[in-house]
């Protein structure tokens, strides 16, 4: 079996034992870089991925894999809600919670947002009809209506024949689906997320902490 004696180092030759007394002599510096600023180089670079993820819609690994639409972006809504992207809005929650926590030789990278699991992986959710949800849906029904709330006067009015309540237009799907929800007799529902993953292994982030990984090494050893 052929053994190699020697490697290329800075324009000259360095033996084996030379090359030894390298790594030693640096071996500390070298510790501290796995130990203490890789984990968060790494965790910033992994953040910034994932976060980029929101802004692509779509997963980064092994190219893009875009995400199903959000329904209410093609529901032909004007409000500022239907001109977020799909998982983002005014207050960016999903996005603004990616973390990451650096340890010893690690880092871990997480969104420990209740509902981020869903998201990511898709799945049902069951909730509960309270009536803090119905006045919700009333409220975005109005909104996504147009129509002004009428206060509550306890007596039910029947619509005139003729009268222009008659002639209005159908409502909008996105209204619709609130004042459905509104007015539901269901104690729980069944809403199935679509998978929109946005964090988990990535073959590009990984190759490009291995990559930043061996720059620093390299300088370390001014190789």
């Amino acid at each position: 079996m052929q053994k190699y004696k020697i490697i290329f180092l800075n324009q000259s030759f360095m033996d084996i034992k030379e090359y030894s007394k390298l790594i030693k002599a640096k071996r500390k510096e070298l510790d501290d870089l796995m130990k203490r600023k890789m984990p968060v180089i790494a965790g910033r670079m992994a953040k910034d991925h994932f976060q980029d993820n929101f802004r692509r819609e779509g997963f980064v690994n092994g190219g893009l894999h875009p995400w199903p639409k959000a329904k209410r972006l093609s529901s032909g809504r004007t409000d500022a809600a239907g001109q977020y992207g799909t998982l983002l809005s005014g207050r960016n929650h999903l996005f603004s919670s990616v973390k990451y926590v650096p340890e010893d030789y690690r880092v871990r990278v997480a969104n420990d947002l209740i509902y981020a699991p869903v998201n990511n992986w898709g799945g049902e959710v069951h909730p509960t009809v309270t009536p803090r949800m119905r006045r919700f849906a009333w409220a975005k029904y109005y909104q996504a209506s147009g129509k002004a709330k009428k206060a509550a006067t306890g007596k039910k009015k029947g619509k005139k024949k003729g009268s222009a309540a008659s002639n209005e237009p159908p409502e909008n799907p996105e209204a619709l689906k609130w004042k459905r929800l509104a007015l539901t007799k269901k104690k729980k529902l069944r809403i199935r997320i679509p998978q929109r993953q946005f964090i988990g292994e990535s073959r590009e982030l990984s190759d490009r902490i291995t990559e930043k990984t061996e720059n620093e090494i390299r300088n370390i050893l001014n190789l």
